[in-house]
């Protein structure tokens, strides 16, 4: 095979169709625009959204409220919570969610300090309340901030 003998594969190129070149072509004087209106003229058509001048539907619809797209989203944890594992047992995000405790790890875990714990742990998370620290410390745990 040589360089001038390449050519490319059946029926995987077409035509350019060429508008506006005479009614011979059959896409001529009009072009395939039909006859005057909005959408013939050049400039192409109108935006999308807009109701030909009467007030669109995203400015008429009242808008309230702010969205944070900075805000920092914890999953939470009650410390009475952490009660059902064994003494001993380093408490991590991955034990959590095979626990079923968390669905979503989000930004991090926060453990807040709701109920009480009686067993040894070593909870490993992003976040602890005041009163989650103290509680865990109190039944011989450490609270170790990741």
């Amino acid at each position: 095979m040589k360089l001038h003998e390449l050519s490319p594969a059946a029926g995987s190129t077409k035509e350019v169709k060429r508008k506006g070149r005479g009614h011979g072509s059959g896409n001529g004087k009009t072009a395939g625009k039909g006859h005057k209106g909005q959408k013939a003229r050049s400039g192409g058509s109108i935006r999308p959204g807009f109701e030909g001048g009467q007030t669109a539907l995203a400015r008429r619809i009242p808008k309230r409220g702010f969205n944070n797209i900075f805000a920092v989203r914890y999953a939470t944890v009650n410390v009475s919570d952490l009660d059902r594992f064994v003494d001993g047992t380093v408490v991590d995000t991955e034990l959590l969610k095979a626990s079923g405790l968390i669905k979503k790890e989000l930004d991090g875990v926060k453990v807040l300090g709701n109920g009480e714990l009686t067993k040894n742990l070593t909870v490993k998370a992003a976040k602890f309340s005041e009163a989650a620290k103290e509680k865990i410390e109190k039944a011989g745990g450490k609270a170790e901030v990741m």
